[in-house]
């Protein structure tokens, strides 16, 4: 955009204003993906660190009240641990912003004295509680995600997550997962970046957004096993606790590198699973009957021996024997 039309946009007299103020204090602002802040916590900060019920919402805010108006305002009430103001392309706020105190009283006394408070003629602030949202809802990911794969994924993707948990939605295909982060602030950042990133590592479209009212119901309700999977079932007899139990990778632990991006989630959105240098596939010997069968390290049979191994079960049961190992595969 060339500088007249920045013009037209923008009132220079209060960006010039900002741009002083921020010389005379020497006061850092960081702009990242729609959000400029300051603090989180500043340079020079004694107090605690902000627990629950800390931060106020401001919104009704001019589109041209910067931090030079805004920042001593609401310091005026307490110290701020961190302001937040909300920006778009133009350089001009979008309406709202955050501050955080250090106490939740703090953070009351900023609502009773700030609410409604006119910044300039025809602006009365409003300002109340911040629900602090801390949880995503991720959409469209593969029926075939797993819950510690996915958690790996996000964690390289975003910062300040917690904790992941992978549910199912009734009557439709794939899955959706909840994601817990830190802080309010880390789960806005990784709302923004996430759906691009999913789609430039995975070429998988998501969609991102806050946490629903309604919750998904949880992972035991998945969509039934397709065909082969319940096939499968049907010829082995596993004791109960290890159906339950966490899918344990192919290769031990202790042999697998641990790489960028877990091997499981790129098999669930269609990529290469193979790590650079991975062992050579392995083969082993089971004899459910008196006939042995050779098994590949990739296949249904290899996982679920693998499964006994990790667990010490020593040896699958079949509830009926199998006519040929080909029609299991």
């Amino acid at each position: 955009m060339d500088a007249p039309a920045v013009s037209t946009v923008l009132n220079l007299e209060r960006v010039q204003a900002l741009e002083t103020w921020l010389k005379s204090t020497n006061i850092k602002l960081t702009q990242v993906n729609g959000q400029r802040r300051y603090g989180g916590p500043p340079e020079v900060w004694d107090g605690p660190n902000p627990g629950a019920r800390c931060e106020v919402f401001i919104s009704q805010l001019p589109r041209d009240a910067y931090e030079d108006l805004l920042i001593p305002l609401f310091s005026s009430v307490g110290p701020l641990w961190e302001f937040r103001l909300m920006m778009n392309f133009s350089g001009q706020n979008r309406g709202f912003a955050y501050a955080k105190y250090s106490s939740s009283g703090v953070a009351a006394d900023a609502i009773r004295q700030l609410h409604g408070h006119m910044l300039e003629p025809g602006f009365r602030l409003s300002v109340r509680r911040s629900i602090e949202k801390r949880h995503l809802q991720i959409e469209n990911l593969p029926a075939t995600t797993r819950q510690e794969d996915l958690l790996q994924v996000v964690r390289v993707l975003a910062e300040g997550v917690e904790r992941v948990s992978l549910k199912a939605r009734s009557g439709i295909e794939g899955a959706s997962a909840i994601v817990a982060f830190s802080s309010h602030h880390a789960a806005s950042m990784a709302k923004k970046s996430l759906v691009e990133a999913f789609k430039k590592q995975f070429a998988l479209t998501v969609s991102i957004k806050w946490q629903s009212t309604v919750k998904p119901s949880p992972v035991g309700s998945l969509p039934p096993q397709k065909p082969s999977e319940s096939l499968l079932a049907s010829h082995l007899k596993l004791p109960h606790h290890i159906l339950n139990s966490p899918q344990p990778s192919v290769v031990p632990p202790h042999l697998a590198r641990r790489p960028s991006t877990p091997p499981g989630f790129c098999r669930a959105v269609g990529g290469s699973s193979a790590p650079p240098h991975s062992h050579p596939p392995c083969s082993f010997t089971f004899s459910p009957s008196s006939q042995g069968h050779q098994l590949s390290a990739t296949s249904p049979k290899m996982l679920l021996h693998k499964v006994c191994e990790e667990t010490g079960v020593d040896q699958l049961l079949y509830s009926r024997p199998p006519p040929t190992m080909t029609g299991l595969l």
